[in-house]
């Protein structure tokens, strides 16, 4: 419950406010002590009691099971700093197998202490060093070469690139699942959110935006696996100009939308929405012309158009979330 004071001001011209009796006493304030006062990016202030004092690790215990992957992921992403895993009799081949491949797929995370009853994982990364725009950036720039790439290995039918494609996939969900961690240690520390320029409201929006670059990478993934089905098999020219021009405004169309979203610029997140009307015409398009093609190659074909098509959906997503930049 909030309690209201009211600001006062000494002869000096000093500004004070009186912090609440029982706050104080709680945490063993008397006349003297030194607290710390910190300003968040969205103009509040923060009045730390413990002054100096070094922030006691987040730790957790977990029990492997079949889904110790997926609680040592939840927890990462929850900002626990240290993940000790007990197997309960000893620490397996098995269970040694899962631990690691999880800490492969997450960044900062090590294992720090093991021995045959217990693992240990810390992470060793240091939120203020990690701004949000700077790993969204990282992350779309992975994205944006898998499109690139992808839709040139479908039309040129090369498996190696699309193979590529697939495989860069991995350090784009690393470096989702750090801007996840981060945005999320934000909101539980707001004493974060003055250091990394970026208020609680943001990391909302940051979050979704990250969600939507991830998806879109996986949408590229998917054109890479029709890839290699497609096995070589030819189509014609005209229907691969199509697809190169469907890719080409569906690639301008997630430029746009990240590009306004990290600037705030409203008027370049409209024409993401306006490239609607060109979309759905060479969509049509490419139906029609890919129906002339062999059995084997329509479907695949067409499954690609949709890909793209959801990546375009994704980029209206994400212009959608724009918002004008104050100041």
């Amino acid at each position: 419950m909030s309690i209201v004071r009211k600001v006062q001001r000494t002869p000096g011209g000093t500004f004070f406010v009186c912090v609440p009796k029982r706050w104080a006493q709680d945490h063993g304030l008397t006349s003297g002590s030194i607290v710390a006062i910190g300003e968040t990016a969205d103009g509040k202030l923060l009045i730390d009691p413990e002054y100096g004092a070094a922030p006691a690790p987040r730790v957790v215990t977990l029990r492997s099971g079949p889904l110790l992957s997926r609680e040592i992921i939840g927890d990462y992403l929850l900002g626990f700093d240290i993940i000790r895993i007990e197997p309960g009799n000893r620490a397996g081949f098995e269970v040694r197998a899962v631990v690691k491949s999880t800490v492969d797929r997450l960044i900062g995370l090590e294992i720090v202490e093991e021995d045959y009853s217990s693992i240990v994982l810390q992470c060793l990364l240091e939120p203020s060093g990690f701004p949000p725009e700077k790993i969204l950036r990282r992350s779309y720039a992975i994205a944006a070469g898998m499109h690139r790439d992808v839709v040139n290995s479908f039309v040129r039918g090369d498996v190696a690139l699309a193979k590529s494609v697939v495989a860069r996939d991995d350090e784009g969900n690393r470096l989702y699942f750090l801007l996840v961690r981060i945005l999320r240690t934000i909101v539980q520390n707001p004493g974060l959110s003055g250091k990394l320029g970026i208020t609680s409201i943001e990391c909302l929006d940051y979050r979704l935006v990250a969600s939507l670059v991830e998806a879109i990478g996986d949408e590229c993934v998917r054109v890479a696996q029709k890839t290699i089905e497609l096995e070589g098999k030819k189509f014609g020219e005209e229907l691969k100009k199509l697809l190169l021009d469907f890719h080409s405004s569906c690639f301008a169309a997630q430029e746009n939308a990240l590009n306004a979203f990290l600037i705030g610029d409203v008027a370049l997140a409209e024409t993401v929405r306006e490239t609607q009307v060109k979309i759905e015409r060479v969509f049509a398009d490419i139906e029609k012309v890919a129906r002339a093609q062999s059995l084997e190659v329509v479907p695949l074909v067409l499954a690609v158009a949709a890909f793209l098509r959801q990546i375009y959906d994704h980029s209206v997503d994400i212009a959608d979330l724009v918002v004008p930049k104050k100041g």
